[in-house]
Parts: structure tokens; C-alpha cells; sequence
């Protein structure tokens, strides 16, 4: 069965316009960057450039939409940017985005092209469905600082998702936990797809993630859910 993602009353409150797309994949082979990943992200920051045409990441309506999001539950958006504006910022930037491994840099690639966040969990590590919540701030949230596992935790009323173990990444969508983040050994995992508002091409940027992921890794089993 795919697995449960859920997202609170809650949060509906504060965004009544999100909707996400989840893209589960079984069977993969990851690897690190290749010169083919390496060129799919150099093409993404084309593109990306090409749709804010001299204009800002964060004066896209969808990425505004975003921050208005963030704003809501107490989050200052210029200093925690949602995934997709960070690494618009990071593509438009002399240095680029980072190489990761290639089921990273797919799902990247994808994100800066359409300008939505996107994200990444290794199947094998999720204990039980996924939940979008506010925190209550005694969740714990296991990170890297200095090369060292740390865990934290959330602010009381910050939107994270978490599953049964904890949070598996802050602010909505701003930093991934180290927990159920992908790696070289992941062979199956969930990429989820976020947005705001109507507009904001969830089905063609899930449809293209599909695509590049067949690319990547032959033989991986797919499956693509509707909107919610």
C-alpha cells in the first residue's frame, strides 16, 4: 500500500490553498552525481531563469504564496526560505546548485524547473504514515551540526512533518532530518511534491520527476498520486 500521508486541520487553516503530489518509487538504484544529473540541474537553472526573466525567486507568486504561508506560523520567511526559493537563490548564484547523488539531483532539478518545493524520504526509514502538523515542541528532530547527530526540536506551532518517530523535516519544508533523508544504499522512497494555490503545477513537474527517475534508475516501479 502507498504509504498514509496526512496533513492537520490545523495547517488547512493556515494555508486552505495547499496541495501536494507524492511520487513513491520502489526498486531504485542511487549512485553518486553523474555528468547526466550534473546537466539536468544546469538545465533546471536555465529554465528557472528564464520564468522570473530579471525578477527575484521570491517575487514569484508561487514562491510569495509560500512565504505567506511561513508567515502565518510565525516562521520570517528571509531568513527560513521554503526549499524551492533556497535553492533557486543557490541556481541563480555563481557556484550553482550542489551535486548530491542522483536521485537528489533529479528531484532538484525538478524543483528549481518548476519552482516548487520538493523533497525526498527513503521508504525504508519512515516508521508509519506521515503526518503535516504543527508541533506541539517536543518532537524530536535528528540533524547534523559540526559532523555530529544532534537532535532538536520545534518550535511550539511550527508546521513540520513527522512521522511516528518524529519530525523528518522543519518549517514545513526547510530542512530535512538526517533520519530519512536519501542515500547511496536508498532503493525505495516517497518524493513529495508541494504548492500553493491552484496554479501551481504540481501534475507536470510529479510527470516530468517520474520521467527522470525511469532515466536514472531502469527498472524502479512508480506510482504517481493525484493532487490533494
Amino acid at each position: 500500500m502507498p504509504l498514509q500521508l496526512t496533513v492537520s486541520d490545523d495547517v488547512r487553516t493556515i494555508a486552505p490553498d495547499f496541495h501536494h503530489v507524492a511520487v513513491e518509487a520502489h526498486g531504485l538504484t542511487n549512485a553518486p552525481s553523474t555528468p547526466r544529473t550534473a546537466a539536468l540541474l544546469d538545465d533546471a537553472a536555465r529554465r528557472l531563469a528564464g520564468r522570473l526573466d530579471g525578477r527575484a525567486p521570491h517575487e514569484d507568486p508561487h514562491m510569495a504564496a509560500w512565504r505567506a504561508a511561513y508567515t502565518a506560523f510565525g516562521a520570517k520567511p528571509n531568513r527560513t526560505r521554503n526549499s524551492a526559493e533556497a535553492l533557486a537563490r543557490r541556481a541563480l548564484a555563481d557556484g550553482g546548485l550542489p551535486r548530491v547523488n542522483a536521485l537528489v539531483d533529479v528531484y532538484n532539478a525538478v524543483s528549481v524547473a518548476h519552482l516548487i518545493p520538493v523533497g525526498g524520504e527513503d521508504l525504508g526509514r519512515i516508521r508509519g504514515g506521515m503526518r503535516l502538523v504543527r508541533a506541539a515542541g517536543t518532537e524530536d528532530f535528528v540533524t547534523a551540526a559540526a559532523g555530529e547527530q544532534v537532535v532538536e526540536h520545534p518550535d511550539t506551532g511550527e508546521v513540520v512533518w513527522c512521522d511516528d518517530e518524529g519530525v523528518t523535516c522543519r518549517r514545513w519544508n526547510w530542512r530535512q532530518g538526517t533520519r530519512t533523508r536519501l542515500t547511496d544504499t536508498s532503493v525505495d522512497a516517497l518524493f513529495l511534491l508541494e504548492g500553493m494555490g491552484a496554479h501551481a503545477g504540481l501534475d507536470a513537474a510529479a510527470a516530468e520527476l517520474a520521467e527522470l527517475l525511469r532515466q536514472v534508475s531502469p527498472g524502479a516501479r512508480l506510482s504517481v498520486g493525484a493532487a490533494l
